[in-house]
């Protein structure tokens, strides 16, 4: 198992080189702490704002956010849903990821392809970006395909693990995310807002143009994640103790398999009777009073 360096980024090209030591690479990988707390949209929206007066937007988050899109591999009895709920010390899910619009998604779209596991408490990354046809050959169609050096490692590993647990597509997650970073003495701190968190346990290509999502956490709610390579900012912890955040074990992943009935469900889903909609108030107008959304309903999760 190869881990690289921080500086071996996503963005890199694959350019050859004498020294094969010297070859650009792909990949990327890197190892952080991960805390997520369930907030109510409006809240999260609060605490954004609050922040921002410490952190910097990340570069490529615009204003409203940008889409993510993963597509989860599993085994047909569910391994890896498996290890997550039974807790292991050491368990690994694999997805190919879309940043962005799929409105027109190609297969020359870049998308990475990432091994995501965790070891005790530390959750490790480690991806290749590929344009999505050959994303779409070495996970769905199990050929090799061309790479550097530097990169045989773990493209032999994502085979292994696909042809030797016989995996398949087995469910699609999707939300709108807003980040911020940290400055200064903070550089190693991101916190993420996740909204509109939806899925879907079928038509598992990225480029359909009428797919039938779901909301698999209730539209009104959004998951904040506190990232960290080290140890959590005190200021991190004071606003959360503040704002009285709890801290909640919840799985985009899992959300999705027990929302379609792939699996009985967990201390780690969220249903729609957890966390229902504010309750309108007599002076709050009837226009303005927030839609009784079901967790099922399919109406505006495209």
């Amino acid at each position: 198992m190869v881990f690289l360096s921080k500086a071996a980024t996503a963005q890199e090209s694959d350019q050859e080189s004498d020294d094969p030591l010297h070859v650009a690479s792909r990949l990327h990988a890197f190892n952080r702490f991960e805390l997520k707390y369930l907030v109510p949209v409006d809240q999260a929206a609060e605490i954004r704002d609050e922040l921002a007066e410490r952190m910097d937007r990340d570069l490529h988050s615009p204003v409203g956010g940008y889409g993510v899109w993963s597509l989860y591999y599993d085994t047909p009895q569910l391994r890896f849903y498996w290890e997550k709920i039974e807790g292991l010390k050491f368990r690994r899910k694999l997805r190919i990821r879309h940043y962005g619009d799929l409105d027109g998604v190609t297969d020359e779209a870049p998308v990475c392809v990432e091994i995501k596991q965790r070891v005790n408490r530390v959750t490790q990354k480690r991806r290749i970006t590929l344009p999505y046809g050959v994303a779409r050959r070495l996970c769905d169609g199990r050929e090799m395909v061309d790479h550097s050096p530097r990169e045989s490692a773990f493209i032999q590993e994502v085979l292994d693990l696909i042809v030797r647990l016989n995996l398949r597509p087995t469910a699609i997650t999707g939300y709108q995310r807003e980040a911020l970073v940290g400055r200064d003495a903070d550089t190693g701190l991101r916190v993420t807002f996740d909204r509109r968190i939806r899925g879907r346990d079928r038509d598992f290509h990225f480029g359909i143009r009428t797919p039938e999502n779901r909301f698999t956490i209730p539209p009104h709610m959004s998951v904040m994640e506190i990232k960290v390579n080290e140890r959590t900012p005190h200021w991190i912890t004071d606003l959360a103790a503040r704002r009285n955040l709890n801290l909640v074990r919840i799985s985009k992943y899992v959300q999705s398999v027990e929302a379609f009935g792939l699996a009985p469900r967990s201390v780690f889903h969220v249903d729609e009777a957890d966390c229902p909609p504010p309750t309108p108030t007599e002076e709050q107008p009837l226009e303005q009073r927030p839609a009784q959304h079901l967790a099922s309903s399919k109406a505006g999760a495209q």
